[in-house]
């Protein structure tokens, strides 16, 4: 094929999300990536039920066997807890990336997106994109291509707000899931986080801001995770990423658009990265059906307006080991509080309420001991 409608540079999740969509609007798609599937990442691995509606929106239903559902969030920090369930029906769903990979390549096959693997694109142009001599014409080009994209630079989309990145990392260990939900662990200098996606193997992954802070050190500062962990065999090695609120000032010009990470990225506290990549996939797919890339402009940054300010929220704890427990003791004694923050987090709930549940928090910070 020298010409297609979508040209989606990129294979990994969000790129594979918007081949799906585009094809479940009718469009000819091409997917290209250097690597050869399945594509795996540093990451916590788990949807929030907001992500899972999402990955059906797409066609995707995970088998239980390539994924493993969770039904709320527990936080955690110096021997105390908290833990709101999610309400009705809703339920988080962990799953191997290089299990979600597969299934999507799969899905994406199937409807009939060309996919490219081992082929790298070496450039972009008004017509179409350039895979070393060939030239492919494309009506639209979609850059999907993580977090150093290539195409937000070739596009000169590459100004924005300065981050404050954290670095994280994520390893897999084969034990038995001791919890139902997924699990945040607080420390004085980073975070942990637990979540089963099997029946014997649980995804732990750190985040912190200290460049030099590894996966061992970071699990020795939190003791309670690492009991949990103690004497179970390492079941992948450890791969490191940078995560971060990052927000650009265009993610569209002209006939080229970004998704996911390239299009910017929210802490990875939140646990919304890859579940945001699949809504904006959704709306991405919608907009070039009717012609107005500027519309999905518009509704990426609606769509990250959420996830942004909880990350921000959350993010007020890290390095503050006092306000740790004091938050922690609140959500014990007012447990409807965190409740609703997990519902506001998951999107069952209007930010509305926030107003009101932030004066509650803040004068049950104010009387704890």
């Amino acid at each position: 094929m020298n010409s297609t409608d979508v040209f989606v540079i990129g294979g990994g999740p969000a790129g594979l999300a918007a081949a799906i969509a585009a094809r479940q609007r009718g469009f000819e798609v091409v997917v290209a990536d250097g690597a050869q599937p399945a594509i795996d990442k540093a990451c916590g691995e788990g949807f929030l039920p907001d992500g899972v509606c999402a990955l059906e929106n797409l066609g995707l239903r995970i088998p239980l066997g390539d994924g493993w559902p969770f039904r709320g969030i527990r936080f955690l920090s110096g021997g105390g807890a908290a833990e709101a369930p999610f309400t009705g029906s809703n339920f988080g769903l962990a799953v191997r990336r290089t299990n979600l990979h597969r299934l999507m390549a799969e899905r994406a096959a199937q409807l009939g997106a060309e996919l490219r693997w081992g082929t790298p694109v070496t450039g972009i142009a008004a017509q179409g994109v350039r895979l070393g001599t060939e030239m492919i014409r494309a009506r639209w080009i979609i850059g999907a291509d993580g977090f150093n994209s290539r195409v937000r630079r070739w596009a000169r989309m590459e100004t924005g707000f300065r981050p404050r990145l954290r670095y994280a990392f994520r390893q897999h260990y084969r034990v038995e899931p001791w919890t139902d939900h997924m699990e945040v662990y607080w420390g004085e200098h980073c975070q942990g986080y637990a979540t089963a996606v099997g029946r014997d193997q649980v995804c732990v992954a750190l985040a912190s801001r200290d460049p030099n802070l590894r996966m061992q050190e970071g699990l020795n500062a939190l003791p309670e995770l690492s009991a949990r962990l103690k004497g179970a065999e390492t079941s992948s090695a450890v791969r490191g990423a940078l995560t971060g609120n990052r927000r650009f000032h265009r993610i569209v010009r002209g006939n080229v658009a970004l998704i996911g990470d390239a299009s910017g990225t929210v802490d990875a506290i939140t646990g919304e990265g890859i579940g945001l990549a699949f809504c904006q996939a959704t709306v991405l797919a919608d907009c070039l059906r009717s012609g107005d890339l500027r519309r999905y402009e518009r509704e990426h940054r609606r769509l990250a307006l959420r996830p942004a300010l909880m990350a921000r929220l959350m993010l007020t704890l890290d390095g503050r080991p006092n306000l740790q427990r004091r938050t922690l003791k609140v959500f014990r004694n007012r447990p409807e509080i965190f409740q609703r923050l997990v519902e506001l987090h998951v999107g069952t709930l209007s930010p509305l309420h926030l107003a009101w549940d932030g004066l509650a928090l803040g004068w049950g910070l104010l009387t704890s001991a």
